[in-house]
């Protein structure tokens, strides 16, 4: 991968380097509810059946839509559709919108685990998908990711 290759703009950004961009938060895996009388979207502690709640990554990330067909690809063109979907705090949405990563960006510190120390990430608090039903996500929306 190139030196600080996250500084540059998203569509140079090769494969390999694309995929280091993400912060191994998983917020990304939570279940949201769009209300569609408002476009109001809310978060909620439910997350895809297929995150690891501690590792905060996907179980079966190159097979994940055998098991969740609708998972999202994320591209840079998907990216401008949707930026306002990821949390505040995404390595995607920062530099969709020109900003830089944040102190404890694995990129930045060097340390796959700063992101969990910045308790920036879902780890331990998440429940998943198969032991909620969707009638009750509602029960389980945060108010805030950043």
């Amino acid at each position: 991968m190139r030196e600080r290759f996250w500084e540059m703009p998203l569509s140079q950004l090769d494969r390999d380097e694309w995929e280091a961009l993400c912060d191994g938060c998983g917020k990304c895996c939570l279940n949201k509810i769009e209300y569609e009388d408002s476009d109001e979207l809310a978060f909620t502690r439910v997350a895809c059946k297929l995150l690891d709640g501690h590792a905060c990554r996907c179980s079966s990330y190159e097979n994940r839509h055998d098991y969740v067909p609708e998972c999202v690809v994320l591209t840079p063109a998907k990216l401008r559709e949707i930026s306002w979907w990821l949390p505040s705090t995404c390595a995607y949405r920062l530099r969709q919108e020109g900003r830089p990563l944040h102190k404890w960006h694995p990129l930045i510190s060097g340390d796959p685990e700063s992101v969990h120390r910045a308790k920036i990430s879902v780890r331990g608090w998440t429940v998943s998908e198969a032991e909620v039903p969707e009638e009750e996500w509602e029960d389980h929306i945060i108010e805030d990711l950043s």
